[in-house]
């Protein structure tokens, strides 16, 4: 266990004496968190979080574990049962639901109504009314674009599936594929099913799919995969991306042999070093196709929760208030900190153009809600079989029945355990 020392969160405190005023109690006692932030970047976040908080509270001592984050998710669910702490990281949505139905995650409604600013992720923290955790950052999914060629061709961001479609077309008559992908590892095709799924039925549809609420061979699902078969009958995929990883696929754009990426921001720094300039890049969000459903995004976000077992609730649900504020969420999303997206609606960005579009696209223009991603919404055998499918559509779209028959079979099977 590595205890904060006071001294050291003397010299870092984010915010000072003002924010421990404005946010706290008179806190007293052990606050045992448990972080897998483990990457370097995260840790530095982490250990200066804990101890920021520590200094702001005499009475309060903040100890702080950190275990590597792949080690943790076989581990959390013994931590809790067996000895837990009082905070720990973890994710939204799915993820967070087996131990929120085993009574091992904290209902923190009683948070959620005292700040404004998280509407968009609400959901994804939301079961059956109450909300079991809070969030710290994300960063936006969409489609990441080569500005350069659209403005050869007299291109502009598309808003509608018609003009997407007709776009493709235009790039495709150009000698250029429309999309980069790499499947190899199978999630990123999860992410067209996301985008395609929700623009196709929304958000509320997308989620009870991935509840097992809907057959899989449910008319409007196979909508879903009609339309996603118009962009792979025009050819618009780059061929054989079922053996590339996402980063093998990223050579695609960069030398102009396809014009567009689905992914998500973490891809603009791989780009950049790769020799693009932010001339040569834009964003823009994934077009709409139902008129009728309002537009949902994906944006995987992490979080933090109060254990059920925990010891020290007083003192957990005010580290949860402080994480969550607006200057808080700015300060460990900036560049030299996270590099991501603060929740919080009330934050500022980082001067960076593709931040900067996220955030807005994410506060103002996600009313349909936010999804954490194929593979952290549906149930990890689910997820896994589901995303070999989609990948198999993508490469032999003619095996669709089978392949709905198979997911199908999987969903009554696995969601009745």
């Amino acid at each position: 266990m590595r205890s904060i020392l006071t001294a050291l969160a003397a010299t870092t405190m984010l915010t000072g004496t003002a924010m421990a005023d404005a946010h706290a109690p008179a806190l007293e006692g052990t606050l045992r968190i448990i972080s897998d932030m483990s990457n370097p970047a995260p840790r530095a976040v982490m250990e200066k979080l804990a101890a920021d908080f520590d200094a702001m509270h005499e009475n309060l001592e903040v100890e702080l574990e950190i275990i590597d984050r792949e080690a943790w998710k076989s581990q959390i669910r013994n931590v809790l049962s067996a000895n837990p702490p009082d905070v720990i990281n973890w994710y939204a949505a799915n993820r967070m639901m087996p131990y929120v139905n085993a009574g091992l995650l904290e209902d923190v409604s009683d948070i959620w109504a005292d700040i404004e600013g998280l509407d968009s992720v609400k959901g994804a923290l939301t079961l059956d009314g109450k909300q079991y955790g809070i969030p710290y950052t994300y960063y936006q999914w969409g489609v990441y674009y080569r500005e350069d060629i659209f403005n050869e061709l007299g291109l502009e961001e598309p808003a509608t599936w018609e003009q997407e479609l007709a776009n493709c077309q235009a790039i495709l008559d150009s000698g250029r594929k429309c999309y980069t992908i790499g499947t190899k590892f199978l999630w990123t095709a999860g992410g067209w099913f996301d985008y395609l799924n929700m623009r196709t039925n929304g958000f509320d549809f997308h989620m009870a799919l991935a509840r097992g609420e809907v057959p899989w061979t449910d008319d409007r699902v196979r909508q879903t995969f009609a339309n996603w078969r118009e962009l792979i009958d025009m050819g618009a995929y780059i061929d054989d991306h079922q053996n590339y990883s996402w980063q093998e696929a990223l050579p695609f754009m960069v030398n102009g042999d396809a014009t567009a990426y689905l992914m998500g921001n973490f891809a603009v720094a791989p780009m950049r070093e790769a020799g693009l300039s932010d001339d040569q890049i834009d964003f823009y969000q994934f077009p709409a196709i139902n008129p009728d459903v309002e537009l949902a995004e994906d944006a995987p976000t992490d979080t933090f929760h109060v254990a059920a077992g925990a010891q020290n609730k007083e003192a957990a649900r005010a580290f949860l208030k402080y994480v969550v504020s607006a200057d808080v969420q700015t300060q460990i999303n900036a560049g030299d900190a996270l590099g991501q997206l603060p929740v919080n609606a009330n934050s500022s960005v980082d001067d960076d153009e593709f931040l900067n579009q996220g955030f807005t696209m994410l506060s103002e223009n996600s009313s349909g809600g936010v999804a954490q991603f194929f593979d952290r919404d549906f149930p990890a055998e689910m997820a896994a079989l589901g995303m070999e499918g989609l990948q198999e559509f993508m490469v032999f779209p003619d095996n669709l029945e089978d392949i709905l028959q198979r997911l199908e079979q999987a969903r009554e099977r696995i969601y009745a355990n």
